[in-house]
């Protein structure tokens, strides 16, 4: 057996398909796209052989594994933003990240990078330019970030998730996102999600989740809502976020008439199908798969960055789609003036579901794989 080289990879012999090495890593954000052009890509050519690359201290050393594909890391390479120390020490760190990004481009023979942005695709940008590796990239966010602006220089396959990013070379291809959920068909699947998800099938129902970094002020502001929910015949189903469950003063979980408390759903699709209305953060991924599937939903912007939450939900609010609501103003009141009707309101939610239909991107993932493909082949 080859001896592991540090970056975790051990060279590999040439096979029939094509070496296609992947980049991008640090939060769900990046790696689900990953994943997604990783899999159409070995539907496209079945020989392929995937490599992920990433950092060790991101989720990519849990998610890809899980999904059945390899794993190799670089050194993390954060660009500071205030002149300090760790500025002066940037230039060493990143011909550090370079070489080892070298080193597995060469080790996997890569025909072709695919880089979805994060910490890790900076050196590995670099080091496909030096080595001669074509590029592709895929942005997901309405502000591109610094990694792939750079990467955007050295190829003129971009992809980008939406119409309003602007990124040199980039055109509008959507968001790569699992076929579960592109492919859902809520009305077909609501009763029998419902009944997986512990709901009655009949009784209209909100989704509430906050996604795993910014659940605590939806959480709060749901909880002190149930009465007015229950009232109006209305049952929850709450995913506050994993070791986010919500309790009473006791300590025991909070308890409603209508009211199911999950700290995470295998396969958002299932909640998806199960909502009547949904209300959740603006995360690129999450605005996009809420468009494919056609959910009504109530976006709550996360209040922190630089506002690209609000952005990425705008298409799907100004086409009448959604609903959005600024953190501070996600009150108990705000969820009984707006919320409240809105989720009893059947032909109101019918057509912000057709509206949100309407702007849905379903076949991100194969116009990414077709561009991996075309690099490969140039």
């Amino acid at each position: 057996m080859p001896p592991q080289d540090p970056s975790g990879t051990a060279p590999r012999p040439r096979q029939s398909g094509p070496s296609v090495v992947l980049a991008g890593g640090g939060t769900a954000g990046h790696i689900s796209p990953l994943l997604a052009i990783a899999r159409a890509v070995v539907r496209h050519s079945p020989g392929a052989r995937i490599l992920a690359v990433g950092t060790e201290s991101g989720m990519e050393t849990r998610l890809v594994p899980a999904a059945g594909f390899e794993l190799a890391t670089i050194d993390r390479v954060p660009l500071p933003r205030k002149p300090t120390l760790d500025l002066v020490r940037l230039p060493a760190r990143l011909r550090n990240a370079v070489r080892q990004a070298e080193r597995v481009l060469e080790q996997a023979h890569a025909d072709v990078l695919v880089g979805v942005g994060g910490y890790v695709c900076t050196p590995m940008y670099f080091a496909a330019r030096r080595r001669g590796t074509p590029i592709v990239i895929h942005e997901a966010n309405t502000r591109a970030g610094l990694a792939n602006r750079v990467g955007a220089l050295f190829t003129e396959r971009v992809g980008k998730a939406f119409p309003e990013t602007r990124l040199r070379h980039s055109r509008l291809v959507g968001m790569p996102m699992r076929r579960e959920v592109s492919r859902l068909r809520r009305a077909e699947a609501r009763e029998g999600a419902r009944r997986a998800l512990g709901l009655d099938a009949e009784r209209p129902t909100l989704v509430v989740t906050g996604g795993s970094s910014g659940a605590l002020s939806i959480n709060r502001a749901l909880a002190a809502s149930l009465p007015a929910l229950a009232a109006a015949g209305v049952q929850t189903l709450h995913i506050t976020g994993r070791g986010k469950a919500v309790t009473r003063e006791g300590g025991e979980p909070l308890a409603a008439d209508g009211y199911h408390q999950v700290e995470y759903v295998d396969g958002m699709e299932t909640a998806y199908a199960a909502a009547d209305l949904l209300v959740c953060r603006a995360g690129a991924g999450t605005v996009c798969e809420v468009a494919a599937a056609g959910v009504p939903a109530v976006f709550v912007p996360l209040p922190i960055g630089n506002g690209e939450q609000a952005l990425n939900a705008r298409g799907l609010v100004e086409a009448g789609a959604a609903l959005l609501v600024r953190d501070a103003d996600f009150t108990p009141g705000w969820l009984a003036r707006e919320v409240v009707p809105l989720v009893a309101d059947g032909g109101r939610l019918e057509e912000m579901s057709r509206r949100a239909e309407a702007l849905g991107i379903r076949d991100a993932d194969e116009a990414m794989a077709a561009m991996v493909m075309e690099a490969v082949n140039a």
